[in-house]
């Protein structure tokens, strides 16, 4: 993507930011963001930042590209406010849409969540059952039945709109997510505790596994979805998946500790167990391919510790 104009919501945030800040190396990149979790200082220079709400009226939507990332992004926080949590992922990915179709924008990318799957130990393509375990899975269901929605009320245009199924998504916090605490990668967080010398907390008994993407595999996924203008679903995920364990023994053997982990009961229903993408259909529309194994990304999220050694 080249010379395009492009709005980025929740352009402050951990995936946004990491993406305007790519795309404005080539292009006139505005991030909008209302500063609950995400903030300006996760920005590079060459980026128009705008503080404001996906609820408001008047949005920068005179663009080639919309990204509409902004949302509520775990189950805590909707679980906290829920009606708050269904208008901020629902009526502001519709107020976005609506008002960037009005504008003449005809590229819409948009954050969906991997999460709607429930457990699965095998690799997960789109078309099996998903469900709405969670206020915030069923905030994003919304989002893709409102996008098919659109895709085929203006099948007759060249509208499209791609919703990505997001897996565990992870950078350090050398990134942009330090801010965020409790709400962070958790293997950003659990790098940090263990260069610390402090017991990371797993739930249940660490076998849990996860679909871990770094966040530059996922900007090339976002990128490629707009250049090929993509309508539908598609999944995110590196096609490989690693225990929470087998996680906490890589951070100690990268950053040469010996950290045990303390083990707590799960605190949640319905808790997500286990993910794993089959992402074959991002693969064959663009050629996209995960570049960052994860040994490599491990490595560098424990980097900056070491730096400083």
């Amino acid at each position: 993507m080249q010379d395009a104009r492009i709005l980025v919501t929740g352009g402050g945030g951990f995936i946004g930011s990491n993406l305007a800040n790519t795309l404005a190396e080539e292009n006139e990149v505005i991030a909008l963001d209302n500063g609950y979790l995400g903030t300006s200082d996760n920005l590079d220079e060459s980026v128009t930042y705008i503080e404001a709400d996906v609820l408001d009226e008047d949005l920068p939507t005179d663009v080639d590209v919309v990204y509409h990332l902004a949302a509520l992004s775990s189950r805590e926080l909707l679980e906290e406010n829920p009606v708050h949590g269904a208008r901020v992922n629902v009526d502001g990915f519709v107020n976005v849409v609506e008002q960037a179709i009005a504008d003449g924008c005809e590229t819409i990318v948009y954050a969906s969540t991997s999460s709607i799957y429930g457990s699965r130990t095998t690799p997960t393509p789109e078309d099996v059952e998903v469900e709405a375990a969670t206020g915030y899975d069923a905030s994003m269901l919304g989002r893709e039945r409102y996008a098919e929605y659109y895709n085929d009320f203006y099948a007759d245009t060249d509208l499209t709109l791609a919703g990505m199924r997001f897996f565990s998504v992870y950078q350090g916090y050398g990134g942009a997510e330090s801010h965020k605490g409790t709400y962070a990668n958790t293997v950003s967080q659990f790098a940090k505790k263990i260069a610390q010398n402090t017991p990371p907390v797993l739930w249940g008994d660490g076998t849990q596994t996860r679909d871990f993407t770094h966040v530059d595999d996922i900007v090339r996924g976002l990128e490629l979805a707009a250049d090929h203008e993509l309508e539908g679903v598609y999944n995110l995920g590196t096609g490989e998946s690693y225990s929470f364990n087998e996680m906490v023994e890589m951070l100690n053997g990268v950053l040469g500790t010996d950290i045990d982990p303390v083990y707590e009961p799960i605190p949640l229903t319905n808790y997500v167990h286990d993910t794993l993408a089959d992402s074959s259909k991002i693969r064959k529309a663009t050629g996209w391919e995960p570049r960052i194994d994860f040994e490599d990304g491990v490595e560098r999220v424990c980097q900056p510790y070491l730096d400083e050694e």
